[in-house]
């Protein structure tokens, strides 16, 4: 591929993700909140469940008793979810319209399983969180807004469901909008969108609701269409963490060319580009790109490449190829973290951090806060954090790492914490605030 048409492509995907493309979103909320069936609506009335999933939902839903479909079975696949009603797993399901592609998550909403959420919404270019128009916001509300802030999901849509219930009555959405909206903020949630809708009749989810004459802004389904979705990986800094060195003949059969796979997190790379090799410094340059197999003239996120580099470098996994502004070499992070093992995580603990490629041995300094979510603020320093809590850390590793902010590389600024002992994760963190060594 040409530089020309290098850039053709990058200009098209970047131009596709503020009107098409992929969206990456996640359903969140409280129990029975409805988000199985929110899910479940979005499949059937976009005519993306086959013949034969109708057919199946239609008969266990009439061996229970019900008249209609029972719509929250499309999504809840576990045997286990069924029998009980209740999501246990996150379930990824897969739909499109004719303006865009849609890959959604639908997250428990127990709070013992508030742990999946994390993986649902970790992510997510948009995060769905219903609120029961009955119960209001509740604890679970808000425990769910704030992974959300700290994951620094993009976009927050506030859906109201079960507005069928109370009337369809502007007066009760109004107070749960402000009440969610004020709240958000203390939180770091800058704007969010509020929707009235009945996941179970259908109103506002894919059409517009004839009960709810006085909310005149979009549908569920055509705000997902239409949501820009900001920055495309491709115009970010290069960061290609080693996953694999690969030995292969030459085209002589004389040397043995060295490859260096991996997923780029983020960036554009063409052969004779200039890169530099972290944590050591080297730099070099491009001198071959594969992607499956076949060579090419350049690469972009998020795809998965082999890179061939003009010097031999000593480079292994763990390792990562950089280009434009660098990302920070650094053995001291502040994160916050969502704590996800029954056992809890305590001050001076030693842990291994796993941070893209590259696992390290790492300490836990201290605890700086835990968070109280339902009230949105942050608790005094503690002693340990326990299973579905959020908190500040200070981590120290053995090495340094190749880190990012965060809120400028979600890939680069988030890792996990591993229990050295058994391989158990522990937390999902995010660097907040990539401190220098001195």
């Amino acid at each position: 591929m040409s530089t020309g048409v290098a850039e053709a492509a990058v200009q098209t995907c970047s131009t596709g993700r503020l009107s098409g493309g992929l969206l990456r979103l996640a359903t969140c909320g409280s129990v029975d909140d409805g988000k199985s069936t929110l899910v479940g609506r979005l499949l059937y009335d976009t005519k993306s469940v086959l013949a034969d999933q109708a057919a199946a939902i239609e008969e266990v839903s009439r061996r229970r008793g019900q008249d209609g479909p029972d719509l929250a079975l499309l999504t809840d696949g576990l045997r286990a979810e069924r029998e009980q009603g209740i999501t246990i797993d996150v379930a990824y399901r897969y739909f499109a319209t004719p303006r865009r592609r849609f890959i959604l998550a639908d997250t428990p909403g127990h709070v013992q399983y508030t742990r999946n959420m994390v993986t649902g919404a970790s992510t997510a270019d948009l995060a769905v969180i219903l609120v029961d128009a009955r119960k209001g916001v509740v604890a679970q509300t808000m425990r769910h807004c704030a992974i959300a802030a700290l994951l620094r999901v993009p976009n927050v849509v506030l859906a109201v469901n079960k507005m069928d219930a109370v009337g369809y009555r502007e007066s009760t959405f109004t107070g749960i909008v402000d009440e969610f909206t004020a709240r958000a903020g203390e939180l770091g949630i800058a704007e969010v969108t509020a929707i009235p809708m009945s996941a179970l009749a259908g109103d506002n989810v894919v059409e517009k609701s004839t009960e709810m004459d006085w909310y005149g802004g979009d549908t569920l389904l055509s705000h997902l269409e239409n949501v820009p979705l900001g920055a495309d990986p491709i115009g970010m800094p290069l960061r290609l963490p080693v996953q694999y060195v690969i030995r292969q003949p030459s085209g002589d059969r004389r040397t043995v060319d060295r490859w260096l796979a991996g997923q780029l997190a983020s960036g554009l790379l063409r052969v004779g580009d200039p890169v530099a090799v972290q944590p050591s410094g080297a730099t070099t340059t491009v001198a071959g790109l594969s992607v499956l197999g076949k060579e090419t003239d350049s690469v972009w996120a998020p795809q998965s490449v082999a890179v061939r580099l003009t010097d031999d470098i000593d480079i292994s996994r763990g390792d990562m190829l950089t280009a434009g502004p660098a990302p920070q070499l650094l053995r001291h992070l502040t994160a916050g973290v969502c704590h996800l093992h029954d056992r809890p995580l305590r001050a001076r603990q030693r842990v291994l951090l796993k941070h893209t490629t590259r696992t390290v041995p790492a300490v836990v300094d201290r605890i700086d806060y835990g968070m109280d979510v339902t009230e949105g603020r942050r608790l005094p320093a503690q002693d340990g954090l326990f299973a579905n809590d959020i908190g500040g850390v200070q981590i120290r590793t053995a090495e340094p790492l190749a880190v990012d902010d965060y809120l400028e590389n979600r890939r680069t600024g988030s890792f996990l914490l591993i229990d050295p002992q058994d391989g158990a994760t522990l937390a999902a963190g995010m660097v907040l605030q990539a401190q220098r060594d001195r």
